[in-house]
This record gives structure tokens, sequence and C-alpha cells, in this order.
């Protein structure tokens, strides 16, 4: 495992965005491990997330591209974090852009958008904090494909939850692809996250005990990618 991979484990469980218990997921399953990218708050934790992301982008899709694209809410300060950190860590500026959830009617920005505005050619990777069902893709592919004759690259979570999505068969990311026609990649997959802290000491005590593998392992008997 690269090393920014395990650091970045380490660096949710530190921060409080993954989490361990009883969770009732937005698709209603019910889950031993909750992801929740809302809990990054402060500057120096905003710095270290925008610097993970733009190491696996760089790992997964390379320098080609041009904008990265954050879907309204949570998407937004991803964008414009890892768009800073790129420009910082490899010397290339890539543009931010972000949808409204309400257009705006009014001065000099009005339209569907925040930041640079799309256009023809442009190379797009979508940024999104976690992808449990796909749901989110849904809404926002059809905006950035009808704003430009844009190609989406990809896509980059923080976490791949390694479930079926909404179809049943197949992981989110895999239904993603099939779909649009473009890659879903993680920072980290679920998987490396247990081989990471699976009776380990992180952060002065054992994250993932005996009995909680047990019950990650009975939730991926139901719901994971087999």
């Amino acid at each position: 495992m690269e090393q920014y991979k395990s650091e970045f484990i380490e660096f949710m469980i530190e921060s409080d965005v993954l989490k361990f218990g009883d969770f009732t997921l937005k698709s209603g399953r019910k889950s031993p491990f909750f992801m929740n990218a809302g809990a990054y708050v402060t500057g120096a934790q905003l710095k270290r997330l925008g610097e993970y992301y733009a190491k696996a982008i760089h790992d997964c899709y390379g320098d080609d591209f041009d904008v990265l694209f954050g879907p309204a809410y949570k998407g937004i300060p991803l964008a414009v974090v890892t768009a800073i950190a790129y420009s910082e860590l490899y010397g290339k500026e890539v543009r931010y852009c972000s949808d409204r959830k309400e257009e705006k009617d009014h001065g000099a920005d009005k339209g569907s958008f925040l930041g640079t505005k799309l256009k023809d050619g442009d190379r797009v990777i979508m940024i999104e904090d976690v992808t449990t069902s796909g749901k989110s893709m849904e809404e926002t592919v059809p905006k950035v494909k009808g704003a430009a004759d844009v190609t989406i690259v990809g896509l980059m979570v923080s976490l791949n939850r390694m479930e079926v999505g909404l179809g049943g068969k197949v992981s989110a990311l895999d239904e993603i692809k099939e779909k649009y026609g473009f890659e879903g990649n993680a920072i980290v997959t679920m998987e490396e996250v247990v081989e990471c802290l699976y009776n380990r000491d992180c952060q002065g005590r054992v994250v993932i005990d005996d009995a909680l593998k047990a019950s990650i392992d009975a939730y991926y008997e139901q719901y994971g990618c087999h």
C-alpha cells in the first residue's frame, strides 16, 4: 500500500471522519462504519485533504485534465482544496467548477454553476466524498455534459465502500462506469482500511478489533461486491 494511503486512513480516524458503530445509511442499509467528509473543518485538515486527493488523482489520471468538478454541496470545498493542492504539488493549474442547487438569476455570475465556465474540449474529473450508490452522478453528469462538449475523464472519491450499487449486482463505481463510461477511483478502499487498522495500533488504540472485524465481514457478506 502506498504511504499516502496508510497516512490518509490514519488521517480519517484522527479527524473523526471515519466512525465505527451502528449506522443507518441513506440507502437504508445498516452499516458498522460511516464516513462523514463534513467533519474536515480546520484549515490544516482541509489542506491535507486536498493533498491526498491531488496525489490519488495524479496516481490514477496523471495530468491530462483541465477542470475539477465538485457536485454541490460537499463537493465544492473538495474541488477547491484539491485545485490548490494540485497547483502546489505538481505545478499544474487546474480550474474548479461546481453546480448550484438553485440557479442564480442576477449578477455577473448568474447561471447554474460556480467557479470556471465549462468549455468545449475541457477534460473534467469529478470529485466527491464517498459513493455508496452512485445516485448523485444521476443528477450531476447530465448537468456537466449539458454545459459544454466536455469529456469526463473519471471520478475520484475518498473512500470506496466496496458494496453493490443501486442495481444490486456490481459496485457503485462499476455501475458508474457501465452507465456513463468513465472510471471511478478512490483514495482508499474499505478493504485497505481494514488491512491497515485490523488489530493494529492507531492513535493509541486498536480501532478494528475481532468483534468489529466480524461485523464488517458480515456486512460485506450481505452488501459486498463478490
